[in-house]
């Protein structure tokens, strides 16, 4: 039988996948070595879908087995959870902007490797935004926008962090179909994710 990320990276059966979970746990592997081996898959998969190897399709699909994975691995996690969820994100898309299909890809791909995400849902105001950042305490706040009319929004949450004294606190990323790196930079968001995947790998810089 293949293992876990070569399951992952062939879109394999999600009862295959759980059985080989089951079968690492039995053996006394460690949970967190589990989801290290999830990250993996799933930088390997962006990769493919990169190289236009994969689509969208199979990469949605990666992201259901790898939170299939992290479903199976949470009650093992209770006694380490404190440390694993150190990794703790809010998510949303800021006011003026209902769109939530990329910002839902990213939450989903983020909890499958590990990261306590806090989903704020569409059209987030500043306030809601500075308040949850008070109430939760996380790491990084990231914000979502597919319209060129409301990705300006993020910048005015970046200045209510800062007026808050909250910006020196937390680490801020950006995406969303119109958002560049160098637009990331005007606004001193402090990275830009192209994906889902950059998102993984932009996070896990950020909070190191």
């Amino acid at each position: 039988m293949a293992d876990l990320k070569e399951l992952i990276l062939e879109m394999g059966d999600i009862d295959d996948v759980k059985k080989i979970v089951d079968e690492e746990l039995k053996s006394g592997k460690d949970p967190t070595k589990i989801i290290d081996q999830i990250t993996e898959a799933l930088i390997e998969v962006g990769k493919k879908y990169d190289r236009g190897e994969y689509f969208l399709s199979e990469l949605m699909m990666a992201g259901i087995l790898a939170s299939e994975v992290s479903k199976a691995l949470e009650p093992h996690l209770a006694n380490i959870k404190k440390t694993i969820f150190t990794k703790k994100v809010i998510i949303g898309t800021v006011k003026g902007d209902i769109h939530d299909i990329g910002k839902n890809i990213v939450i989903m791909m983020l909890r499958a490797t590990g990261f306590d995400v806090v989903d704020l849902g569409i059209d987030v105001s500043v306030e809601k935004f500075t308040d949850a950042v008070k109430k939760e305490n996380p790491r990084v706040l990231g914000m979502s926008a597919l319209l060129t009319s409301t990705m300006y929004e993020m910048g005015n949450v970046i200045e209510g962090l800062k007026k808050e004294g909250l910006r020196d606190q937390i680490k801020v990323i950006i995406g969303g179909r119109p958002v560049t790196q160098e637009f990331a930079d005007e606004i001193g968001a402090d990275g830009y994710a192209e994906d889902s995947i950059e998102a993984i790998r932009k996070l896990n810089d950020l909070i190191k």
